[in-house]
């Protein structure tokens, strides 16, 4: 992602503020998908007067804008994305890290708005199973 978080906030017509820039830096840079408690964690550092529902309501208008992805990859966990770009997420049912997979998902992740007559908002492809650092561990 070359984009600042200035220009992506923009692009999707989000009035950037100190914490929108904040959460959309913080979700640009990090690799893990974070889940709103691991952002407010680390974001309270620097943004003392930063609230949970703060993080919720700016999130979710990313994800309302197509500025950012919301991933409900199992009942439990609710993390997010910055890259809105298709691809397929690995879900490690042993360490719960969530992996971009891009190599291979373009003949499964059609890069269209219609099909069948039906409109398509978005698409979520998710595989489960054990990531190769856990695999490791059992051998």
């Amino acid at each position: 992602m070359n984009e600042s978080a200035y220009d992506i906030l923009t692009h999707h017509n989000i009035k950037p503020s100190p914490q929108r820039l904040a959460i959309m830096e913080y979700l640009m840079s990090s690799c893990t998908h974070p889940t709103i408690d691991e952002m407010y964690t680390c974001l309270v550092r620097q943004l003392p007067t930063l609230s949970k529902t703060t993080i919720y309501n700016t999130l979710r208008t990313f994800v309302d804008n197509g500025a950012a992805q919301m991933l409900t990859i199992n009942e439990k966990t609710t993390c997010y994305d910055a890259d809105t770009e298709p691809h397929a997420h690995f879900i490690c049912e042993r360490c719960n890290k969530v992996i971009d997979l891009y190599h291979g998902t373009e003949d499964i992740i059609p890069k269209c708005d219609t099909m069948h007559g039906h409109l398509i908002k978005s698409v979520q492809v998710y595989y489960k199973g054990i990531c190769k650092d856990c695999k490791q561990q059992i051998n």
